[in-house]
């Protein structure tokens, strides 16, 4: 699982860096063609991360639930995101990750219920969930790039 878990350090960087390096207006901004925005996509990724692990594991959530109620799936982004929630997500991108790996290693997830994602995946076990965890967040990787994207195009009009 240590590639697992590095692959997940890896796209949480990822995620941080546009996170940091993106302007407030533009993280909040949803660009044409766009259901949601940057913020929304990265703060799905922590609320999603928890609901796969900790819930379906039967364990408390390592977050405030707001993060899970505002961001998990059906939710809509939110445009009136202050600067503190931004740094705020910069901390849980990284902090979210450290503490998966202690309670993985601590045996934390003996139970796991299975789950049947809405890409089609089967998960049965934290490993699983994990791995999936991983697809999931990269592909909300890319949606951000694309976004990023987007938004220059706009901007060049």
């Amino acid at each position: 699982m240590n590639y697992h878990f590095q692959a997940h350090r890896q796209v949480r960087k990822n995620l941080l860096d546009i996170l940091q390096n993106t302007s407030h207006e533009d993280l909040l901004l949803i660009p044409d063609g766009f259901n949601n925005n940057i913020y929304w996509n990265i703060a799905h990724t922590v609320a999603t991360q928890q609901l796969l692990h900790y819930y379906l594991s039967g364990n408390p959530f390592r977050i405030d639930k707001y993060w899970i109620e505002t961001y998990k799936k059906g939710t809509l982004p939110n445009l009136n995101v202050q600067k503190s929630e931004v740094e705020d997500l910069e901390f849980l991108l990284t902090e979210t990750s450290k503490i998966l790996m202690r309670d993985y290693d601590s045996d934390f997830f003996s139970d796991y219920t299975p789950y049947t994602t809405s890409f089609g995946m089967d998960l049965k076990s934290i490993q699983d969930a994990i791995i999936f965890n991983n697809m999931h967040e990269s592909l909300h990787y890319g949606y951000t790039m694309a976004q990023k994207r987007a938004i220059l195009g706009e901007k060049g009009r």
